[in-house]
């Protein structure tokens, strides 16, 4: 029995142990959910400040009433190819409070850059450009900043506006290839292609309007192609730059009215240089270098706004060609040619810089300017061959009349003798001197005389 008792004792010691060690791990099991429940709330309500507004609060209420959207939102079409104008007025539920701030915050997807833009303003009206060929997205929101909410500005609830311009006209009449080119800052043509429907005796009609302008204006010329009009040439007078440029064109034909086509551009980058025309080349044949260097390209665009880029093309004495582009924002450039090559030849053309645009046309290219191949040239140690060899020329010319003049004495001296020998000897010593002096050459003659 008391061993019986000694072994039943040790067993309830044993689950006494165990339910210990349970209730331990059920205890700990609680605590790390509840570590894990305290850490997801912290990283959710840190998640929720950082991707708040600046000194916003996530209620919805202040000072015991609703912060509602503004109310009464409307877009209006005033006329001016999409700049459209949005008023509301302040929500009905923080009509009564007093001593508060009162804001809105406006956002609205901008179809030409496609990206949400954001404005906050104490106004109750609002005007920005818009796409009148796709929706028009707008969301508002009421931001309220009252003594009762402890200097903090409280965001209510966003609410959406959404306006859909009616698309009229003929399926695939829209035009097409819309491109505009501002040449030299001093004239921009806009042109384009019909839209794939076929509609005979169809008529583009364009117009444009920025921000210093009253009212739209049609084309003020035409561009004329068989009798069609393919685009629009605008004077440096009715552009403006560094502003958003609104250009809509639409038609007509006798089977109905063309489908609109709306395009915004900021004209400053659509420039295209003149071509650079004045191009000199100058070669240092010791060292072998070239310098070529230009005059800014004729035009309106300011030399400090001009890059350039530089192509080189240099034919090898193995008949291989190597090219080269360098960019550069000033006028001149230093080019070594390689030993075995023949000749080099060079274009320039320019473009605005980033600091005066966004974006721009390179220029056509200027007309080519070569150096003179090897063979068109002398180098410096060719001058003391050539020195050498006149020399040479020269000793045996000289050589050749005193070798000449000697044959001459010695024949004369024979004939002499032998002339004195016979009774004739004047004659034919008369005779062999005409015979001589006339078989000699006119330049030696003087030598002999």
């Amino acid at each position: 029995m008391q061993v019986m008792e000694k072994s039943s004792r040790f067993v309830n010691r044993d689950d006494l142990y165990k339910g210990l060690y349970d209730d331990l791990s059920h205890s700990r099991q609680k605590n790390m959910l509840l570590l894990n429940k305290i850490s997801a709330w912290i990283s959710a309500f840190t998640l929720l400040l950082l991707t708040q507004n600046p000194v916003c609060t996530s209620a919805v209420t202040a000072c015991g009433v609703f912060v509602d959207p503004p109310a009464n939102i409307e877009i209006t079409d005033p006329g001016l190819l999409g700049h459209l104008s949005i008023h509301w007025t302040r929500p009905d539920s923080i009509q009564n409070l007093t001593d508060c701030t009162v804001r809105y915050q406006l956002r609205y997807y901008d179809t030409f850059e496609e990206r949400w833009r954001s404005v906050r303003t104490l106004k109750l009206n609002f005007a920005a450009q818009f796409d009148l060929e796709k929706p028009v997205k707008v969301r508002m929101l009421t931001l309220l900043k009252c003594p009762c909410t402890n200097g903090t500005e409280v965001q209510g609830e966003e609410t959406e506006r959404v306006y859909t311009p009616e698309l009229t006209g003929v399926e695939g009449s829209r035009i097409r290839e819309f491109h505009c080119v501002f040449y030299g800052n001093e004239y921009m043509d806009c042109t384009w292609e019909s839209g794939p429907a076929k509609l005979l005796n169809s008529q583009h009609h364009l117009y444009y309007w920025h921000s210093e302008m009253d009212e739209t204006k049609e084309c003020p010329e035409y561009i004329v192609i068989s009798g069609v009009r393919r685009g629009c040439r605008f004077p440096r007078t009715s552009l403006t730059e560094f502003s958003t440029f609104i250009v809509c064109v639409n038609g007509s034909s006798p089977a109905g009215n063309l489908r609109t086509a709306f395009f915004s551009l900021e004209v400053q980058n659509h420039v295209k240089p003149a071509a650079v025309s004045s191009l000199r080349l100058q070669v240092s044949e010791k060292k072998r270098l070239v310098k070529l260097d230009w005059a800014p390209p004729s035009g309106m665009v300011p030399e400090h706004c001009l890059e350039y880029e530089v192509e080189s093309n240099t034919t090898m004495a193995d008949g291989t060609d190597h090219q080269q582009r360098k960019g550069l924002e000033n006028t001149s450039f230093d080019f070594l040619k390689e030993g075995e090559s023949k000749k080099t030849c060079f274009r320039v053309r320019s473009k605005v810089n980033m600091y005066c645009a966004d974006a721009g046309f390179w220029s056509n290219w200027s007309q080519t300017k070569c150096t003179a191949s090897q063979e068109t040239y002398i180098p410096a140690w060719d001058h003391l061959t050539l020195v050498g060899l006149l020399v040479i020329a020269f000793v045996l010319v000289l050589v050749l009349c005193l070798s000449l003049w000697i044959l001459r004495k010695i024949t004369f001296l024979f004939l002499h003798s032998c002339m004195k020998k016979t009774s004739k000897k004047g004659v034919l010593y008369t005779l062999y001197k005409q015979k001589f002096n006339k078989s000699m050459p006119t330049i030696l003659s003087p030598i002999f005389q």
